[in-house]
């Protein structure tokens, strides 16, 4: 898949958003080799407001009247208004964030096949400030950094390797004439691959919420930021509500509420009896801002 593909262009008589148009095919950089691109979409605001009335035309509503309702329908969670938009990218990636990603059955996925095609010789090398140990209280995260020396060696460790099977991958199926398909085993998940990724708004507001949080892993993160800075673009009044009552909100639970208004009350509120655990007691009160 290239970057540069000449784009097919033809008159439309749909209605466009602006500030996409001039970001389409243009790629967002990402890590070192990666990137996201806008290839297509379809709808904006206006489509969000015209399914929630079920109404053909702009009809003689004040745009204040429109943010409400995109607001109003982010505020109460309604769905179907915002699975009218859809859109399109083209995202290079590494292979293991890829993996992490297709988790979201929500999108629809075409991804080169290595078994029709060659891989490039590139792969995803971290960066010394993002190589850190195992957590010790998150099984899936990341702890305390790596020291200078020792981010230096588990680069040249990463790099050495992932040389050496690209190396093997070549004279695999270069000298030994093996077929392309058995060849790629020998690749590791930090080689990059390619995909067209096609979800609705709705889905990829739910793929934003859960993978620009500060808990996802630091590779897909950058990847969600980039296709972030489109959605603004394209539906900033829905970008606008989904920050206010998605990503800058906080939900609680029916213990969790009864705590908060307890406290707010004056009554004495402890953890124990509360039907919190520990480790929910502790994120209650800290995405507050205030101590337990």
């Amino acid at each position: 898949m290239s970057t540069d593909d000449p784009a097919e262009t033809s008159p439309t008589l749909r209605v466009t958003v602006p500030a996409l148009e001039a970001r389409l095919s243009q790629p967002v950089r990402c890590l070192d080799h990666g990137f996201v691109r806008v290839v297509d979409y379809f709808g904006g605001d206006a489509a969000i407001v015209q399914a929630a009335r079920v109404s053909y035309g702009a009809g003689t509503r004040k745009t204040s009247e429109d943010r409400q309702l995109v607001r109003y329908l982010m505020r109460h969670r309604h769905t179907t208004p915002f699975e009218m938009c859809e859109i399109k990218f083209h995202i290079k990636l590494p292979i293991f964030v890829a993996r992490q990603w297709i988790r979201h059955r929500t999108a629809n996925v075409n991804e080169i096949s290595g078994r029709y095609s060659v891989f490039t010789d590139e792969f995803y090398l971290p960066e010394p400030h993002e190589l850190a140990k195992q957590s010790t209280n998150n099984k899936q995260g990341r702890g305390d950094p790596l020291d200078d020396a020792q981010a230096e060696r588990v680069r040249g460790t990463i790099e050495r390797a992932s040389r050496q099977a690209y190396a093997d991958y070549e004279g695999l199926i270069e000298g030994e004439g093996l077929a392309r398909e058995l060849a790629r085993a020998v690749l590791p998940v930090n080689y990059y691959t390619e995909w067209y990724w096609k979800i609705d708004l709705h889905n990829l507001l739910h793929f934003l919420a859960l993978r620009m949080d500060a808990h996802a892993q630091y590779e897909i993160r950058v990847f969600a930021d980039a296709m972030a800075s489109f959605v603004e673009d394209w539906v900033p009044v829905a970008w606008e509500a989904f920050e206010d009552y998605r990503l800058g909100a906080v939900t609680m639970s029916k213990p969790a509420l009864a705590a908060v208004g307890k406290r707010l009350r004056g009554e004495p509120v402890a953890q124990e009896g509360s039907g919190l655990s520990k480790r929910e007691w502790d994120e209650l009160w800290a995405s507050l801002g205030v101590e337990p």
